[in-house]
């Protein structure tokens, strides 16, 4: 894969990397706010061709092979814009094109690309195993967004077994209580890695995400846990 045997894209956009969370069936999920000069931009989140979107290995390294990480500034080549649904910060990518990292954001600025307050789109729907964790479809059509950031001060990670062993994030935020099914590799690979129960984590900033529609709802996510050594 190299730039000479690829078309050149319509566009590059610069982002900061909130998102590479786990997509099925073998991708991820990358999404991040752009960086228009010294502005702040609104998000987009890059994927491919195929009919789930994920963004496969090859499709989102870096020239050396490395994996993109939270909070790395990205120069991401992008053919057009594809929402689809709410999800309409969807972009369609360059496959051909390495991504170029370009620095890292600093972790004391995620404040401005935060969320003040406010709901996390429609609450008061449940699973069996979660908290205000997801939207029936049939009330989606009023929301235009899939991704924001926020700032929660008592997060609490529960491992345990559904199905399988997973990871649940517990929080508040504007005063109201989620429990969300946590996406994020890397806090998978740690606690997963630990025994089942409840650990308490610092102050963190969490990139939580909408999914597309399955089986009558779309579901709340955390894609992303940013504490201050991510």
């Amino acid at each position: 894969m190299s730039a000479a045997q690829a078309p050149k894209p319509v566009m590059i956009k610069r982002l900061v990397c909130l998102a590479n969370s786990r997509k099925p069936p073998q991708g991820r999920c990358v999404a991040g706010r752009e960086l228009p000069g010294e502005t702040i931009g609104g998000w987009v989140r890059p994927v491919s061709a195929r009919e789930s979107e994920e963004v496969s290995a090859l499709e989102r390294q870096y020239q050396d092979g490395s994996e993109p990480r939270l909070l790395d500034v990205i120069d991401i080549p992008l053919l057009r814009a594809k929402p689809t649904g709410h999800q309409q910060e969807n972009w369609l990518l360059e496959p051909g094109w390495y991504w170029v990292r370009r620095g890292t954001f600093p972790y004391d600025n995620l404040g401005l690309l935060a969320e003040a307050a406010g709901l996390l789109w429609i609450n008061g729907h449940h699973t069996a195993a979660g908290v205000n964790d997801c939207v029936p479809v049939e009330y989606i059509g009023g929301i235009n967004d899939s991704l924001k950031l926020i700032l929660v001060r008592d997060l609490q990670l529960h491992v345990f077994m559904y199905y399988r062993r997973r990871v649940q994030a517990e929080f508040s935020f504007s005063g109201v209580r989620y429990s969300l099914w946590v996406t994020d590799p890397v806090i998978e690979d740690t606690y997963l890695a630990q025994a089942d129960g409840v650990y308490n984590l610092d102050a963190s900033y969490l990139t939580v995400s909408l999914s597309g529609p399955y089986l009558g709802r779309c579901y709340k996510l955390v894609a992303a846990i940013i504490g201050r050594h991510p």
